[in-house]
């Protein structure tokens, strides 16, 4: 109950100052001004953040005993950070601030208990706390951005404390969400404050601080007390580690600004600017649902689903990558960065090594999965040894088949997120083929002594499943990370006439060009059968509800898919106050010159030319 109340109080508190520090700001013309390195359009009112650390420190000094050592290093960082707003100070001086501060709660505190030196851990928790103040900061690049992930954070390491039984502690998290919270509420998007350093460094600072409250028993899971932090600041880390190896791959300076956050990315990928921050949220939650998964699970189930989730990581890291988010460099102008990174990014598009070594991952994955999945998470000791005898031997087997199979004779970038059964059979052939040779091989080799059959059944399962995942992971990931296509702010309301093979190529057509200007709404059909059902997620409608269609979703292109469509049905759609445009495929051939010259002989070409007339173009 003292908690509830806490963080009520707490929040009220909280609005009340940011609105009184928003007005202040506005007044004596502390404001974040536009900037080609910066994501604002217009002058923002700055030291929303001393309305963060004011909140907090009341809600201490009147619900909380205990947390002066966090209220005082704090309150230097938070200084430090004003300093900064106000008139600017040098990154290092900031740095050698950050690593005082760091130094002396160490020296107080508590450290993370991650190895058994206790020199190791002392530089460990330091660069934590140095770490996770920075990461914050830099993660402050978008409106609500920040703010919203530290309310997540602190919520997720409030139910940890609580967890382990340590409802005292479990007040600071509590507050400081409470105090971000609040000013949450005017940097939303749109913000009409921002927080600036005084605010993201502190938040920064004492959510790492916070972490190293907790005392979870580290006999009982060791994986969870070293991942628990970690998973629970995943964004900012996930941010920071993504700016950090693109820059420098990039030969960018580190320390400077820019729009290449992960943000910014999704925002380059084609998704609108709350939508990105509302995805970092999620990511946020979901990783803090992994990290409480994760305390309750033997150590086996751990060492399988914590390396599924970073490749997953790996995926969304790669496909944030692909977004252009740099200016093109000046033609014959050598990049600063030359260096084993530029080596090791040239490498990175050898994607076929990658996918080989990705393979070899995923067969280690599926295999180990297969043994902990048969057996409950309870691997008894001869069956482990199996697997460490065995995994040499599937792995050789495994990779042969692919090879045998031609797996890497496929261009996967083509391949639609709704795959054909065609595609499907290429990725599962080679993990079943393999999967019963390795079965095989190893059921002869341990005759009495064999391994469970099922094994290589659910070996087979897990391992044809992964490796269809990473080949359609962009796909997927583009139809999670984008959505619906109505959802694109770019794009126009748009209805399909026709809901038949051609309306079909025609929305994948626009599903997968970046360039499309149309968000599609759904079809529309005169065969009542087909009213009702959906094509890749795609609702069909009746044709007499087209004047509703456009009425609810403000629709002004109707793409008329049918070549069997009669002009009086255009003329319908037109009075309507749609522009109809009609697609139109044609094969054409034309005499090419070239060839003719080359060749010494006339010759054929024939061309396959799609648009959507009159005067449309998709």
């Amino acid at each position: 109950m003292q908690l509830i109340v806490a963080v009520v109080c707490t929040l009220g508190l909280s609005l009340l100052l940011t609105r009184a520090v928003r007005a202040a700001a506005r007044a004596a013309g502390v404001v974040a001004m536009p900037r080609m390195d910066r994501w604002h359009r217009k002058p923002t009112a700055l030291l929303g953040g001393v309305a963060v650390y004011l909140a907090f420190v009341t809600g201490c000094l009147i619900f909380a005993s205990g947390a002066w050592l966090i209220m005082a290093a704090g309150a230097l960082l938070f200084a430090a950070g004003l300093l900064d707003d106000l008139v600017q100070i040098k990154p290092y001086t900031k740095l050698a601030v950050q690593l005082i501060v760091a130094a002396l709660v160490v020296y107080f505190s508590r450290r993370l208990p991650w190895t058994n030196i206790e020199a190791a851990n002392i530089f460990i928790t330091i660069f934590w706390l140095v770490g996770i103040t920075n990461a914050v900061n830099l993660l402050d690049n978008m409106d609500g951005l920040a703010g919203g992930v530290s309310v997540i954070a602190c919520v997720f390491l409030t139910i940890t404390l609580l967890l382990n039984g340590q409802v005292e502690q479990a007040l600071l998290p509590a507050l400081l969400a409470a105090a971000a919270l609040g000013f949450l509420f005017f940097n939303f998007n749109p913000a009409s404050i921002f927080m600036g350093d005084c605010g993201s460094l502190f938040l920064g600072f004492a959510m790492g601080a916070i972490a190293l409250l907790s005392d979870y028993d580290r006999t009982r899971n060791l994986g969870a007390v070293l991942l628990t932090p970690v998973l629970i600041m995943l964004i900012p880390i996930f941010d920071t580690f993504m700016v950090t190896v693109m820059r420098k791959l990039s030969g960018r300076p580190i320390s400077k600004g820019g729009r290449d956050h992960t943000s910014h990315r999704l925002v380059a990928l084609g998704v609108s600017e709350r939508r990105a921050v509302l995805l970092l949220y999620a990511m946020a939650v979901a990783a803090g649902l992994f990290a409480l998964l994760i305390r309750g699970m033997r150590i086996e189930v751990m060492l399988w689903l914590v390396p599924t989730f970073a490749l997953t990581l790996l995926f969304i890291g790669l496909y944030l990558a692909k977004a252009r988010v740099y200016e093109e460099e000046k033609e014959g102008e050598q990049p600063a960065g030359k260096t084993v990174l530029r080596a090791f990014a040239d490498f990175s598009y050898k994607r076929r090594v990658f996918e080989v070594l990705l393979d070899a991952a995923l067969v280690v994955l599926a295999y180990y999965g297969a043994y902990v999945l048969r057996f409950d998470g309870q691997m008894p000791e001869e069956q482990l040894r199996i697997f460490r005898n065995t995994l040499p031997l599937v792995i050789g087997v495994q990779m042969l088949c692919f090879l045998v199979c031609g797996l890497y004779r496929g261009l996967w970038a083509y391949v639609w997120a709704f795959v054909w059964v065609d595609d499907l059979l290429v990725m599962a052939k080679p993990a079943l083929v393999g999967a019963v040779v390795s079965a095989g091989v190893v059921l002869a080799m341990y005759e009495a002594r064999q391994p469970s059959p099922a094994v290589f059944v659910l070996f087979a399962l897990l391992l044809a499943i992964c490796v269809g995942a990473s080949r359609l992971s962009f796909r997927l990931l583009r139809a999670l990370i984008m959505g619906r296509g109505r959802l694109n702010p770019s794009g126009k309301p748009a209805l399909i006439y026709g809901a038949g093979d051609r309306g079909e190529f025609l929305l994948c057509e626009i599903l997968n060009n970046s360039d499309s200007k149309y968000a599609v709404v759904g079809f529309i059909d005169d065969d009542p059968h087909k009213v009702g059902k959906l094509i890749h997620g795609y609702r069909i409608f009746n044709a007499g509800e087209l004047p509703e269609l456009i009425r609810r979703y403000g629709v002004r292109d109707v793409l008329v898919s049918s070549a069997k469509a009669p002009e009086s049905k255009l003329d319908y759609l037109r009075k309507l106050g749609v522009r109809a445009g009609r697609l139109s495929i044609r094969i054409e051939s034309e005499l090419t010159n070239h060839r003719i010259e080359k060749l010494t002989r006339a010759e054929s070409v024939p061309r396959a030319v799609a648009s959507v007339a009159p005067g449309e173009s998709y």
